[in-house]
């Protein structure tokens, strides 16, 4: 289980923490240009057992480059756009474009490797590495970093459905061709990926009953659970994350319940790298 947008804030920092110690929340991915990046950092070298990936920022969020290296890709305050299917046009067709979003995950790639923590995976916020364009680029810079895993957001229809309706179920159909593209281009370039994910669904609302129907129903093969959990705080983590029930995600990764759940013998816990050194045996 991944616990998503680490160093986004220290209330989901601490839940990461708290997670990894008494939970079963066994990875996490990391933001390198968040506000609590240091404070994850710091945590993440405390555990030991934690494997943490990057998660690339690349959309909805701030950029690690000064904006005088990125006049196309963020604002006067270092911001990149939120709206991402804008983005992906332009990074189709301008080479500029291309070439800055290059330099920045170059960037991003290079502060993961100076935290010196290894790296498990490797995925983006918002799924955004979906885009074949950027999967590119995310390939061609991740081979100097030791770029060995990625995340494939291919959920189950019925998880999408019980999550969102017909509209989520929808969404995950069209997200079919897409998902299979990556995979293919993965596989090519000797990049292992997961099978299966659970949280797009229920984005913010992985609760207990939610994590036990899903391991009651754990299809073969890898499986990825990302949550967002995080400690009771005023307001909101996130403008972005409004109505997020972040405290049941925690209480749902403590749970002894989701503990017992995850201990059967046919169910190998850990990070990417633990989940295909044991297909590889």
């Amino acid at each position: 289980m991944t616990a998503d947008d680490f160093g986004l804030h220290p209330a989901l920092n601490e839940a990461v923490q708290r997670a990894a110690q008494g939970g079963v929340l066994s990875a996490a991915s990391l933001m390198m240009g968040a506000p609590a990046t240091a404070d994850a950092v710091r945590r993440a070298r405390e555990l030991p057992q934690l494997r943490v990936g990057l998660h690339l920022v690349l959309a909805d969020g701030r950029a690690l480059l000064p904006p005088s290296q990125l006049p196309d890709l963020v604002d006067a305050q270092g911001r990149l756009s939120a709206r991402m299917f804008l983005s992906a046009l332009r990074c189709f067709f301008l080479p500029q474009v291309r070439r800055q979003l290059a330099a920045e995950i170059r960037a991003q790639f290079e502060a993961f490797r100076r935290t010196a923590l290894p790296l498990d995976h490797v995925n983006a916020h918002k799924h955004f590495h979906l885009h074949p364009t950027l999967l590119e680029i995310i390939l061609a810079v991740g081979r100097d970093f030791g770029l060995r895993t990625m995340r494939v957001p291919h959920e189950p229809l019925w998880f999408a459905a019980r999550g969102s309706g017909a509209a989520g179920a929808a969404a995950a159909a069209l997200l079919r061709p897409w998902t299979a593209m990556m995979r293919q281009r993965l596989r090519a370039s000797g990049i292992a990926c997961n099978d299966q994910i659970f949280g797009i669904g229920s984005t913010g609302a992985m609760d207990e009953a939610t994590l036990l129907e899903i391991l009651a129903r754990l299809p073969a093969g890898v499986s990825e659970i990302y949550l967002h959990p995080a400690v009771p705080v005023p307001g909101t983590v996130s403008a972005t994350m409004a109505g997020y029930r972040h405290a049941d995600e925690l209480t749902a990764l403590l749970s002894a319940r989701v503990r017992l759940a995850v201990s059967r013998p046919d169910i190998v816990r850990g990070g990417y790298r633990d989940a295909f050194q044991t297909a590889n045996r």
